[in-house]
C-alpha cells in the first residue's frame, strides 16, 4: 500500500513539474504577437537618403558648374602669382575685383601685372580699396587713385568695409561716407560698397542706400539683410578652388536680376 502511495506521488510531482515547463496557450500567443511585430519592424525599417555635399563641405563643388549665375572672384596679395591664362581658359569667371590699396600707405603687390593679364585673358576688371576709417581719408583717396587709373577698369571701384577702426557708430559712419562721397568725387560715379552681412546689420542700415552692395556671407543660403534692401553680388564663397590660383580664393556671383552692366564703369 506504501508503495501504490509512493508512487502516485512521484507521477503526481512529474505531472506537476510538466505543466510547469510547457508553455500555455497564452504563452504562445505572445510569443506569436512578438515575433510577428519584430518582423513588421525589420519591415519598416527607415532608409536613410544620402543627401550630396554643398559648396561648403567639398570645396571641389563649384557652384558655376550647377547653376547659371554671373560669376566672379576678388584677388589680393594672399593668392600669390595667379596663372591668368588658365583662368581665361578652362574657368567660368566673368570678372575679378583686384585689391589695389589699403589705408594711406599700403599698396597691394602684384597690382598692375594682375589687371594687365586679367584684361588680356577676357575678365572684367575692378579694383577695390580696403578702408581704414581712422586713417586721413584724402590721402587713402590718393593712395586709391595712384593705382586704380581710370583707363584701366571695366567695372566701378569698390570700397571694402569691414571694420569700424574702433570708431564710435557715429565717427565711423560719419567717416564712411565722406570717404565714398571723395571717391565718388575722383570717378564720377558712386562705388560698390563690400561689407559682411551682420557687419551692415549692426552699423550700415539706412546709412548707404544710394550705393550698391557687394554683401559676403559663406553659407548655402541667400543673406538677407535686416532692413530687407537689394544687393547686387553676392560673395558666398572664401575657400573656393580654380584652375589657375594655387590657394583659395573668394567667390562672388550677381543677385536676381543684375548683372554686368549694372556694375559697369562709366567712362
Amino acid at each position: 500500500m506504501i508503495k501504490v502511495k509512493q508512487r502516485i506521488t512521484i507521477l503526481f510531482t512529474m505531472l506537476l513539474a510538466l505543466l510547469v515547463v510547457l508553455p500555455t496557450d497564452a504563452t504562445v500567443r505572445r510569443h506569436r504577437k512578438r515575433a510577428r511585430t519584430h518582423r513588421v519592424v525589420r519591415k519598416r525599417r527607415v532608409v536613410r537618403r544620402v543627401v550630396p555635399p554643398t559648396i561648403h563641405e567639398n570645396p571641389l563643388l563649384c557652384c558655376e558648374d550647377t547653376c547659371s549665375h554671373i560669376h566672379g572672384i576678388d584677388l589680393s596679395h594672399y593668392q600669390g602669382e595667379v596663372f591668368w591664362n588658365t583662368i581665361g581658359e578652362h574657368s567660368k569667371m566673368a570678372y575679378v575685383y583686384l585689391k589695389a590699396s589699403e589705408g594711406s600707405e599700403n599698396v597691394a603687390p602684384l597690382y598692375e601685372r594682375n589687371i594687365d593679364l586679367a584684361h588680356r585673358h577676357g575678365l572684367k576688371v575692378g579694383s577695390y580699396h580696403f578702408f581704414r576709417p581712422a586713417a586721413d581719408l584724402q590721402t587713402q583717396l590718393e593712395n586709391f587713385k595712384a593705382q586704380c587709373l581710370p583707363g584701366e577698369q571695366d567695372l566701378i571701384p569698390m570700397l571694402d568695409v569691414e571694420t569700424d577702426g574702433r570708431l564710435s557708430s557715429e565717427e565711423f559712419c560719419d567717416s564712411l561716407l565722406k570717404m565714398l562721397s571723395l571717391m565718388e568725387e575722383a570717378y564720377h560715379q558712386k562705388p560698390l560698397v563690400y561689407t559682411y552681412r551682420n557687419f551692415y546689420n549692426k552699423h550700415l542700415q539706412g546709412k548707404i542706400d544710394d550705393y550698391q552692395l557687394m554683401v559676403a556671407m559663406y553659407a548655402d543660403e541667400e543673406p538677407v539683410l535686416d532692413d530687407g534692401r537689394d544687393y547686387t553680388l553676392w560673395q558666398y564663397s572664401c575657400r573656393g578652388r580654380i584652375m589657375g590660383v594655387t590657394g583659395l580664393v573668394d567667390k562672388s556671383r550677381f543677385m536676381g536680376s543684375h548683372e554686368l552692366r549694372d556694375i559697369r564703369f562709366r567712362h
